[in-house]
């Protein structure tokens, strides 16, 4: 059950039209700025996206591990949960205080907001 739960959680990250209150990320000098020492964490998951183009973290009780670049405007990322690959996808970042979202297919499908942390 909690696998089925997990899985649920960890296939839209990263993926619902975005509100207004949210600010567009368009350059990826500020990305990485937001992303630099934090965690981004919702339930069941807990990611580190570094600036060196590394995702790690964990959804429920299995690993996660991919890796990014920023290409025209967009983060786009390529990983693994547990034994899962979820693929390549490149994703409209948008931030709102201490919360960024993710919307997939360049800001067109579905998307994941997660909390920033301090680690």
């Amino acid at each position: 059950m909690w696998k089925r739960i997990s899985l649920v959680c960890l296939l839209t990250v990263f993926a619902g039209p975005a509100a207004a209150e949210f600010t567009r990320v368009s350059d990826e000098g500020t990305f990485r700025a937001i992303v630099t020492g934090k965690v981004l964490t919702r339930p069941l998951i807990r990611l580190q996206v570094s600036p060196e183009g590394e995702i790690t973290g964990t959804g429920g009780p299995s690993d996660v591990a991919g890796s990014w670049t920023w290409r025209d405007g967009y983060f786009c990322r390529d990983l693994s949960w547990g034994k899962r690959n979820l693929g390549y996808n490149c994703q409209e970042v948008r931030v709102n205080g201490g919360k960024i979202r993710f919307t997939s297919d360049r800001g067109s499908g579905d998307y994941a907001d997660f909390r920033l942390r301090s680690k």
